[in-house]
């Protein structure tokens, strides 16, 4: 009896040990995945995301001599890394229209366009449609929907954002048919779909952000009645100020567009076949509608890292080279706050913009090679830089803007065939944020210039009369 029962113990025991090996994810479909006893495909380097910061991150990794067969970049998109900023715009104009392989990564900082046989021909791993749905830290694995473990040396977290979406607040009837969310290329594919088949509606076009602008253009180019709601009293008042946000109420509506400040998107009302037909809102307007965009802001998409990384502001807490708080591990892009260099270490910041996107994933991938040759690079200098353009308008905003005194200048009038005016944002005596409408390269790269410089301002007045050459003569 006592021989038996030594011999069930040791039965149990390396049962336990088999299972340890084992990751139970799904009871519903019995989906059972391997871990840490071995992994299907190894890689010194892993980027888990593909959107743009992935694309700048491979061509860095190119830059720094990786050998082949080293780098995979692993993706639930089937598609090879692309400029997300052409989805509002070109995609979905009726004529001339962008598509791929057009946009794909890094023509939108004038690079080579890195088709996907850019990515055999470099060596690169491009693994497309497989979604990982596990994140093992300890053994380094990343495990997929199918099963797949994918092992790494050093991994960069290039999840992006995702939209938030109205469903989030239980808004009533925000589950209609024909309510999009821009984020990838498969929204953008689903909306040209619903354009095409609602030619000549109503679009209505709920938004906080300059998405919202560029969006309305493309559907007044395909004729359709367009309607915009914002909460706040002025269009995009994070990059905007008043004075600015009425010239573009006034452009806006001299094309056609009606809109409706100061306030929000309470309810849908929809057809039988369940698509959206009416929006209802909180002042009690009720819109018609045949489409609706929402942009209401956006979200890192964390939820596979949660409790596994320092967070702030919503994001993965990085350093000045993108490191996390776990070692071998980067994050960049919007998934990423970082400390501001230019404005006080003590300062995070959170920048979900494509140019941060850009500008981090090569940071990190400088850091990841300057550490395994044992050498230094400079922290990150970041410059916050928003910039869109729509119709015959186009902007570059730099620095920040919090209080201050702003100063604006140039023809705000928009009959005006230049349509030429920008702002200074005046903080403790200093320009910390610069606005330019339809400048040159050479005027905002000079825009660009003080802002970082900081340059201090004793008159205001004197400022104003300056105008653009304050900063060309900076």
């Amino acid at each position: 009896m006592t021989f038996c029962l030594v011999i069930y113990l040791c039965y149990l025991e390396l049962e336990l040990l088999r299972l340890r090996n084992f990751k139970y994810l799904n009871a519903n479909s019995n989906i059972i995945f391997r871990r840490a006893a071995r992994a299907d495909y190894e890689f010194t380097y892993v980027i888990l995301g593909g959107g743009v910061a992935a694309g700048y991150a491979a061509r860095e990794f190119v830059k720094q001599g990786i050998k082949r067969g080293e780098l995979a970049i692993i993706s639930k998109e089937d598609v090879a890394p692309y400029e997300r900023p052409t989805l509002s715009k070109e995609y979905l104009l009726p004529e001339t229209h962008a598509r791929l392989p057009y946009f794909h990564v890094c023509v939108g900082s004038g690079g080579e366009r890195q088709f996907p046989e850019w990515y055999t021909d470099k060596g690169i791993k491009l693994i497309l449609s497989t979604e990982i749905v596990e994140v093992e830290l300890n053994s380094r694995d990343l495990v997929s929907a199918s099963g797949d473990v994918f092992r790494y040396q050093t991994l960069i977290i290039a999840t992006g954002s995702t939209p938030v979406r109205l469903t989030d607040f239980g808004v009533q009837g925000a589950d209609a048919k024909n309510i999009f969310y821009l984020g990838e290329i498969d929204d953008a594919d689903k909306l040209v779909e619903a354009i095409q088949e609602k030619k000549n509606g109503k679009a209505v076009i709920i938004t906080r952000n300059y998405f919202g602008l560029e969006v309305s253009k493309a559907f007044q180019k395909n004729n359709f009645d367009v309607s915009m709601v914002f909460p706040e009293d002025w269009f995009i008042s994070q990059w905007f100020n008043s004075v600015i946000a009425a010239s573009y109420h006034s452009y806006y509506k001299s094309k056609g567009i009606k809109i409706f400040k100061s306030t929000r998107a309470v309810g849908f009302n929809a057809n039988s076949s369940e698509e959206v037909k009416e929006v209802k809102l909180n002042d009690g307007t009720v819109l018609e509608a045949d489409i609706v965009i929402v942009d209401i802001g956006i979200k890192a998409i964390t939820s596979l890292l949660l409790g596994q990384f320092e967070q702030e502001l919503g994001g993965i807490k990085t350093d000045a080279f993108f490191r996390t708080s776990v070692p071998d591990v980067y994050a960049v892009g919007d998934v990423a706050t970082f400390p501001s260099k230019l404005y006080g270490n003590e300062n995070i910041l959170w920048v979900p913009v494509v140019d941060h996107a850009r500008k981090s994933a090569e940071q990190a991938v400088k850091a990841i090679k300057a550490s395994e040759e044992g050498k230094a690079i400079d922290e990150y200098d970041y410059l916050p830089h928003a910039y869109s353009r729509s119709f015959d308008l186009s902007w570059n905003f730099y620095g920040i803007r919090s209080g201050g005194e702003q100063v604006i200048f140039g023809e705000m009038d928009h009959v005006s065939p230049l349509h030429k005016f920008g702002a200074y944002w005046i903080i403790n005596g200093k320009v910390w944020g610069t606005f330019l409408q339809n400048g040159t390269p050479e005027e905002n790269e000079a825009m660009a210039k003080v802002a970082r410089g900081q340059p201090r301002v004793y008159n205001l007045n004197v400022l104003k009369e300056q105008g653009l050459s304050f900063a060309t003569n900076f």
